[in-house]
């Protein structure tokens, strides 16, 4: 697959902590350059990266993040300020607690908050998929394919574990069709994003690939730098070494 192919299905992602306004510049050049889905960054960036793209790329962010365990309402209160700042996509994390006692209606409250704040916005729900069972993930399936959501994340990268493949193909096979799935957390090559792509994930979440891109096109420019020089370089005529004189010729020069 070509990577530019892979580029375009990437929301090219900084969460870390402790990420500079000069950080983000970087990712959203990145992005823009590369043809990038989106950026996806912390709520706090999302005013000046929206001023500094200028329209040049989507902006995403992240609410409930990573642990997903508010309240609906906070939830809900930072989807709302997030699209108030520019946000044009959200990811969200689901509140993993309800999971695990069973609270499906109330789980779908909690999306539906959201969801309220986002309309006219991408919405991605993210559930952390190494946190959970198969049958925990297939139930999760219905309950985002009926929640409006655009999207069904696999991770979060800041648990136990990112996409996996079986994840992925388990996601696209149990979620309606409308719903798309988006790859996030653990993807170093290219082979892993094409191997997401093939299973059906739509979107992915990492940083890894463009700096693929960048590594390539550094490994293009260093094999041009050396084929112009060798091109360039000058041709040094070596003389030819004189015949051996006849043993008459050396006797008459002497």
């Amino acid at each position: 697959m070509d990577i530019n192919e892979i580029l375009k299905r990437c929301d090219h992602t900084l969460l870390k902590q402790e990420c500079t306004c000069e950080d983000i510049a970087k990712l959203c050049d990145e992005a823009i350059k590369y043809g990038c889905a989106s950026v996806c960054i912390p709520p706090c960036h999302v005013a000046g990266a929206k001023r500094y793209v200028a329209g040049r790329m989507k902006i995403c962010t992240v609410i409930g993040f990573p642990n997903g365990y508010m309240t609906t309402a906070a939830k809900a209160f930072e989807a709302a300020d997030a699209v108030s700042q520019g946000a044009d996509e959200i990811d969200m994390v689901i509140n993993l607690s309800m999971v695990k006692d069973g609270c499906w209606s109330e789980l779908l409250t909690d999306i539906l908050a959201v969801r309220a704040k986002t309309k006219g916005k991408i919405l991605k729900v993210i559930i952390e998929t190494c946190l959970l069972t198969d049958d925990e993930k297939i139930k999760l399936c219905e309950i985002v394919s009926r929640s409006g959501a655009e999207y069904i994340k696999t991770s979060t990268g800041f648990s136990t574990g990112g996409a996996t493949r079986e994840d992925v193909k388990l996601m696209r096979a149990h979620c309606a069709l409308a719903v798309k799935v988006k790859a996030s957390g653990g993807i170093t090559s290219l082979q892993d994003a094409e191997d997401f792509i093939t299973l059906g994930a739509e979107r992915l979440g990492t940083s890894k690939a463009v700096k693929l891109a960048i590594e390539m096109e550094m490994e293009v420019a260093a094999r041009e730098a050396t084929s112009a020089v060798a091109e360039e370089a000058p041709v040094l005529e070596v003389p030819c070494a004189p015949e051996c004189a006849t043993e008459d010729e050396k006797v008459e020069e002497y």
